[in-house]
């Protein structure tokens, strides 16, 4: 139970041998990744509350990830407070909407300070401590709960699919762009992987599938465009946040958890950046047009 409540330091895993120019072991990679989707696709078609668990339980795990790798640096993350925070928000999300999920934000932080505050044996800096940890609340589970706004107010299942998509294709387009025509370098030092091709050929397929999104969801096209343009946008900076942790922490893998991935975190970075902005992106086309 120690493990659970306070992470151990994160080592660095050994990687699948890679595949390809991709860096990646390509066949287990996707077939993680097809995993995953199953996965998230039987939870949300299964039941509503299935599918808030699901994202519970991803949304935990990414908690204990990044404390893991923050432990490397001596800081200790306060996973108690971030588990029921966790569990809160999404619960919060469902039930009663956006103004209790901030309350229970600030409810999180309370709880992060006090228990920092009773934990007198840790060694670690108090300050960094409560700081790093309400970075983690705001990064991991408050983004997630818009995933639980987006699945309770939408009441249709295609929103949380196109989002699920249109913000894989970030790294789908990106990929693709990247070893065909990567040249120049987004940030060499932060992600040398990163090229300016790589991140136009994510806008592009974004863009396109937020565009294939809006007729299904019976909106105007041109919302494709805000969705894809900020998909591509909000998954790069996502990617490159995480990117920023590991190279602080000097890791090469959140964890060994998904095979040719990583960590959980290592997939969910994009989706937890994009997540709030694509809740309001749907909320306002839907309104709008009654769909």
């Amino acid at each position: 139970m120690g493990v659970l409540f306070l992470a151990p330091p994160t080592p660095n895993h050994k990687p699948l041998p890679a595949s390809g120019k991709a860096g990646r072991n390509l066949p287990a990679a996707i077939a993680s990744a097809l995993i995953l989707l199953a996965a998230l696709g039987f939870a949300l078609i299964f039941s509503r509350p299935v599918f808030i668990g699901f994202v519970a339980v991803l949304a935990v795990v990414a908690c204990w990830e990044v404390a893991g790798a923050f432990a490397r640096r001596d800081i200790t993350v306060m996973l108690p407070p971030l588990y029921l925070g966790t569990l809160g928000m999404l619960i919060m999300g469902v039930l009663w909407g956006a103004f209790w999920v901030m309350a229970w934000l600030y409810f999180t932080f309370a709880l992060i300070v006090i228990g920092r505050l009773a934990y007198t044996s840790l060694k670690t800096s108090a300050a960094i401590d409560v700081a790093v940890s309400t970075f983690v609340a705001v990064y991991i589970p408050f983004a997630a709960s818009f995933v639980a706004l987006m699945a309770e107010e939408s009441k249709n299942s295609w929103t949380i699919v196109f989002f699920v998509v249109i913000v894989a294709c970030n790294d789908l387009g990106g990929w693709i762009a990247g070893i065909l025509f990567g040249k120049h370098p987004m940030t060499p030092k932060l992600s040398p992987k990163k090229s300016w091709e790589g991140f136009a050929g994510s806008v592009l397929m974004c863009i396109a599938a937020g565009i294939i999104s809006t007729f299904v969801l019976v909106i105007p096209w041109w919302w494709g465009i805000f969705f894809g343009i900020s998909a591509a946008i909000l998954g790069t900076i996502g990617d490159l946040t995480e990117s920023l942790i590991k190279r602080e922490v000097g890791l090469k893998d959140m964890s060994s958890i998904v095979p040719g991935h990583g960590g959980l975190m290592d997939r969910l970075d994009s989706m937890l950046f994009a997540a709030p902005a694509f809740y309001f992106f749907f909320a306002i086309s839907m309104n709008w047009w009654g769909s």
